[in-house]
């Protein structure tokens, strides 16, 4: 499915930034704490202008701009390790519902609220070091790649505001099989040729689906 008229599937709940850096056993400073924000926040091309990132050589980047993570699976995780996790908790910029989030095709487009703001999808998350120093469960990164949902990462097409409640409409979908979620699970090799087919990709959805195809 290529171009469509826009539909409605997802909202934003919540909009995360680190406004401040903790500091993690045997890792040091991180903004992996992210914290709900008030009001609407401003997204350039490098994510939100409010936000920061500590480790620049594994997060962040134009590949990586902005952080999207399932309400649904933060709710599943509560409920499993029977702890709260609040907005943010999963060092994501935007808490969004309705619609598939690790399950997006890659390069599905999103245009969030009504100031313009272009977003699509790029990679999956890589469950990490930090995240597991950060979330203190036994063999965290394991149960959290096992899982699968481990949301997905954006490129700003075209920058503008969000702010919590804003309406999520998918308005493109590309012409290949790929779901973030194959970036981290892999899936079979003519879907992954079909994705490296196209011309615009992602530099680091590249770099993923190459990796890929060289296991499939």
């Amino acid at each position: 499915m290529s171009e469509q008229s826009p539909s409605l599937l997802g909202h934003v709940i919540a909009v995360c930034v680190a406004d401040h850096d903790v500091d993690l056993p045997s890792i040091g400073a991180s903004a992996i704490d992210k914290r709900p924000q008030q009001g609407r926040v401003m997204v350039g091309a490098e994510g939100l202008v409010t936000d920061h990132v500590c480790d620049t050589k594994h997060h962040g980047g134009v590949d990586q701009a902005v952080y999207a993570y399932d309400h649904a699976e933060a709710h599943h995780w509560a409920a499993t390790l029977g702890r709260e996790l609040p907005y943010g908790w999963f060092g994501e910029n935007l808490r969004v519902t309705g619609l598939p989030v690790t399950d997006a095709l890659v390069g599905e487009q999103w245009a969030v609220g009504d100031d313009g703001l272009l977003l699509e999808t790029t990679i999956p998350r890589t469950p990490c070091r930090t995240f597991a120093v950060w979330a203190d469960e036994t063999k965290w990164i394991k149960r959290f790649h096992d899982r699968g949902d481990v949301g997905t990462y954006l490129r700003v097409l075209r920058p503008g505001t969000v702010g919590a409640g804003d309406d999520i409409r998918v308005v493109h979908r590309p012409d290949h099989r790929v779901r973030v979620r194959h970036l981290i699970t892999g899936t079979d090799a003519d879907s992954l040729r079909e994705l490296l087919a196209i011309d615009d990709l992602a530099p680091k959805v590249r770099r993923e689906a190459t990796k890929k195809l060289a296991r499939a």
